[in-house]
């Protein structure tokens, strides 16, 4: 019997308890809001904007007189701006869920679920953004950042309850390992999978760091005590890249895909070789980032392009110097010269609440104009660099970073550190623009960094957004594929039943209707470039 979960949040809800929400939503019942939201801000004025962004765990928001941002916002728009954060992930997820069923959504958030908004949008819980977005309207969003054919791939029953955030062209998907420890055992990087096993033995049993204790393993990422995780290079290994691609003719899903087997089999190896963090399943977040920093291991995966950059107080590198002043992180690819991923699409999308619009649409107006503000260049180097004058000079396209001048030689910027939350809406893609940053903090070794992430092989671009069919929840599908890929890990301890398993999931859990209807979306967007070149 064919299995169907339709659901939006994180917890995977039932059918039912979905229309029980959709019934609160339509009836206007009120539930208690989340505890940062006092009772005053389902009331606020007509001219409140209420944003609810996604932040990096370590991101700050600014005080409200130091907030230059908000400050231009509210001049120049005539808006009140509330900006509401929670970290990335299930956090984030769990705080929209909160502010939804009480009835108090935020006037635009930022989408992550698996569907991209589209449960929300069949109940009605969206607004039709169609009367809103142009190139009329925003016309800094569509000479910058997005086409309208990607905006187009968003709709959903032809109407714009989404659109999608700006994002980077560019793919900084790398391993990174510690050289200092490649150094000492007179090793040299790892320019194949076999070479790069065998570093991982060398890591974990051979004493890298020199302190004479067996306490350093070879590789490890965060499983988050639910899924495989794609950081490991086993996927590549056995020729899937992240996150699909095209290969004659016919998608190929790199998380359920048959070679699953394979990969499997290769990841029991490397953990029944005891060169894994015996912890990787139950680490969270970035806890391996954290034990990587503080000297435990050896081999990880970054996707940023700042990542183990010296200028970047937060990166790997400079929290590993830290503890280690000789610490040093370089990238390199254990798969020699095969791809890592594909070049990115299009990603998270914007969303509007469709009861807002309704009884303010003068509201949506203001935040589209504001929203293409930010995709400026008057908003784009407020948001990411700060003041002209103060955090930055420019001359012509060349934008040069203001050090630190307070004495400290610390080198850091004088640029706040809360500039993260307020870039949400634009990625740190100056290039976007035309414009060239020099960043006095770079080093040498960070120029070399760049310069390797340039190179890195990708498979070609999708070229589209890829998702689920109409009414079947994704999430269900992907929920069962994690939990019968551990099944493989923990329980069958053998790659043997993923065959069987895979049946499963393509049968029962509509992964046949689902990547039948990725591989259609990629045909049309590849049909929509030709008919225009």
């Amino acid at each position: 019997m064919r299995t169907i979960r339709r659901s939006y949040f994180v917890m995977l809800l039932a059918v039912p308890f979905l229309l029980l929400v959709a019934l609160i939503w339509m009836i206007g019942s009120r539930q208690t809001p989340l505890q940062h939201l006092s009772a005053a801000d389902s009331e606020l004025p007509e001219k409140t904007i209420t944003l609810f962004v996604p932040i990096p765990s370590n991101a700050k928001l600014p005080d409200g007189n130091e907030d230059f941002v908000r400050q231009a916002i509210e001049e120049k728009f005539g808006l009140q701006v509330k900006l509401i954060s929670a970290p990335q992930g299930p956090a984030y997820a769990a705080e929209l869920e909160a502010m939804l069923l009480a009835n108090n959504p935020p006037d635009l958030w930022i989408e992550q679920s698996e569907d991209l908004g589209a449960t929300l949008a069949l109940y009605g819980v969206l607004a039709d953004l169609g009367p809103y977005i142009s190139p009329a309207t925003m016309p800094n969003y569509f000479k910058y950042w997005v086409t309208e054919q990607e905006l187009k791939q968003y709709r959903i029953h032809n109407r714009f309850y989404r659109a999608p955030l700006p994002y980077d062209k560019n793919s900084y998907r790398s391993y990174y390992i510690r050289q200092d420890w490649l150094d000492a055992l007179g090793l040299k990087l790892p320019a194949n999978y076999e070479e790069y096993v065998s570093i991982l033995h060398a890591f974990t049993y051979d004493d890298p760091d020199g302190n004479g204790l067996n306490d350093t393993y070879g590789f490890s990422v965060s499983g988050n005590s639910s899924s495989l995780t794609t950081d490991w290079p086993e996927y590549g290994h056995r020729g899937l890249v992240y996150p699909a691609y095209m290969s004659q003719n016919k998608l190929v899903d790199m998380e359920s895909d048959l070679r699953m087997q394979d990969v499997v089999e290769d990841i029991l190896a490397v953990i029944k070789a005891g060169v894994v963090d015996p912890d990787w399943f139950l680490n969270s977040e970035r806890s391996h980032l954290a034990k990587a920093a503080q000297g435990k291991v050896g081999v990880v995966f970054g996707q940023t392009a700042d990542f183990a950059l010296d200028a970047n107080a937060a990166s790997l590198q400079s929290l590993s110097r830290i503890h280690n002043p000789q610490a040093n992180w370089v990238p390199f690819n254990p798969l020699g010269t095969e791809p890592l991923g594909t070049i990115p699409s299009p990603g998270a999308p914007f969303v509007f609440s469709k009861k807002v619009v309704d009884k303010h649409p003068e509201k949506a107006k203001q935040i589209i104009a504001m929203l293409d503000w930010l995709a400026s260049e008057e908003g784009f180097l407020l948001t990411h660099y700060g003041l002209e004058g103060k955090h930055y000079t420019r001359s012509g396209n060349t934008i040069t970073l203001l050090a630190d001048n307070s004495g400290t030689g610390s080198g850091k910027p004088e640029a706040p550190d809360w500039l993260s939350t307020w870039s949400f809406f634009t990625p740190e893609a100056p290039m976007a623009l035309g414009l060239q940053v020099v960043d006095p903090r770079l080093t040498l070794r960070d120029k070399d960094i760049r310069e390797f992430l340039a190179q890195l092989p990708t498979k070609p671009k999708l070229g589209v957004t890829l998702s689920p069919p109409i009414g079947i929840d994704v999430s269900a599908f992907r929920s069962r594929q994690n939990e019968l890929l551990i099944t493989l890990l923990f329980s069958d301890k053998s790659g043997a039943r993923w065959p069987e398993y895979y049946a499963d999931l393509m049968d029962n859990y509509y992964g046949k209707e689902i990547i039948a209807n990725f591989e259609q979306q990629v045909r049309a967007a590849a049909n929509f470039r030709l008919s225009v070149t």
